[in-house]
């Protein structure tokens, strides 16, 4: 079996959209940490990247022709979820960085940590620490099955 050296098996590689990935590239590092791995495209203007933040893994992509972002439609499109180490640290980070706090840093009912942020292109993020052992039954969920 070939082996993919860029992600492990099992995992979601989620695929954004942004109007600039070079002004995208350095936003998400500043402001959230993620490092780049690698980028495809012409020099100085990438179609692609690849960029890492501890085990997560994201793709950015161009906006192809009549592909808007979430910012251009005015709308949000989905909500990625990265688990971090120390939340309060990066939370301060994002914040000292300018990026747009949309859910401040708090503690969920299902024992996480949290906060909610858009970037540079409107894409929500939440980042995330565990910070109790709860049952989905205790915070009200009904498990499957």
């Amino acid at each position: 079996m070939i082996r993919n050296r860029s992600v492990p098996t099992d995992t979601v590689l989620p695929h954004i959209v942004y109007r600039d990935v070079a002004q995208a590239l350095a936003w998400l590092a500043g402001a959230f940490g993620f490092t780049e791995h690698y980028r495809y495209g012409e020099p100085g203007a990438p179609s692609g990247a690849q960029m890492l933040l501890g085990n997560a893994v994201i793709m950015l992509r161009a906006a192809r022709s009549g592909e808007l972002t979430p910012a251009q439609l005015g709308s949000a499109t989905q909500s990625l979820t990265i688990f971090v180490k120390d939340v309060d640290a990066h939370f301060a980070m994002a914040k000292a960085a300018g990026a747009r706090i949309v859910e401040e840093l708090h503690e969920t009912p299902y024992g996480e940590r949290q906060y909610g942020v858009e970037d540079l292109d409107g894409h929500h993020w939440l980042f995330s620490q565990h910070a109790h052992d709860l049952s989905p039954a205790d915070w009200g969920a009904t498990l499957a099955g």
